[in-house]
């Protein structure tokens, strides 16, 4: 029994530091510049990371200190957690499954269009309210600033490879056909009304195009790549916290067993 038991808590141990991946994917969305601007995903990231890491102790309590009570309340909670963390894995994929940039003639950069992306997605950038705080975060980065100071030549700003959110928000979108003199400072075209988004840019360098929807879907491509990534992590961690979960409740049941066995030896020997 009491090699059953330090299995478990050892097995406890391996999902304590399983959580410790989903807590630092967490941790890693919210220091992104535009992740911590709309402070969506990772909250719940880091929760669920947390919650992971404070019922695996329990766990690995339970199991070394034989605390049955304890043990059954890890196997009950893990595998709501377990639960919870494959429907986020599910989410995150499903949110982020639309949306892709479009090339634009002799620009190496993409466009990007708000109606592209996932109504979830939208929906988080569409209300007046919420867009003028993410906005106001937004435009206080220096993002735009560092295109000016790498980019001189018109050429080299073409052929660059800028973020989604460089591209939507730092200059104006490209079928306007404003005149480059930086990058955050183009001419005007005799006729602008191509599109809202034409009218919305301006040089004015605190203003840009923050208002325009291409910086709504520069957005959403930038949080659609990021979540992506933590989604990877997650859907791994996932995959090893169930085997080790699987490893757990098979441990347990042999301990269990092994307790009636010895206990039914006691009895009748």
């Amino acid at each position: 029994m009491a090699l059953s038991n330090n299995v478990i808590g050892a097995i406890n141990f391996v999902a304590m530091l399983l959580s410790i991946p989903i807590i630092g994917a967490g941790i890693w969305l919210a220091n992104e510049p535009d992740n911590s601007c709309v402070k969506l995903l990772q909250w719940p990231v880091i929760i669920l990371g947390v919650l992971i890491l404070v019922v695996a102790l329990a766990g690995f309590v339970g199991g070394f200190w034989r605390i049955p009570w304890l043990l059954i309340f890890y196997l009950v909670a893990m595998l709501i957690l377990i639960i919870l963390l494959a429907c986020l894995v599910v989410f995150i994929y499903m949110v982020t499954i639309r949306g892709s940039g479009h090339l634009e003639p002799s620009r190496s950069y993409l466009e990007y269009h708000l109606d592209d992306f996932s109504g979830f997605l939208r929906r988080r950038v569409r209300s007046p309210l919420k867009w003028d705080r993410i906005r106001n975060c937004l435009s206080s980065t220096d993002m735009c600033g560092e295109l000016n100071q790498r980019y001189r030549m018109a050429q080299d700003f073409f052929n660059a490879h800028i973020t989604p959110l460089q591209s939507g928000c730092c200059k104006p979108p490209t079928q306007c056909g404003y005149t480059f003199v930086n990058p955050t400072y183009w001419i005007s075209p005799i006729n602008n009304a191509a599109d809202m988004d034409c009218l919305n840019w301006s040089n004015e360098q605190t203003q840009l195009c923050y208002g325009c929807d291409s910086c709504k879907a520069g957005l959403l491509a930038n949080l659609k790549k990021e979540w992506r990534r933590a989604d990877i992590i997650l859907l791994i961690t996932l995959v090893a916290l169930i085997c080790v979960y699987l490893t757990g409740c098979c441990a347990f049941r042999n301990a269990k067993t092994e307790d009636l066995f010895r206990k039914y030896k006691q009895g009748y020997v």
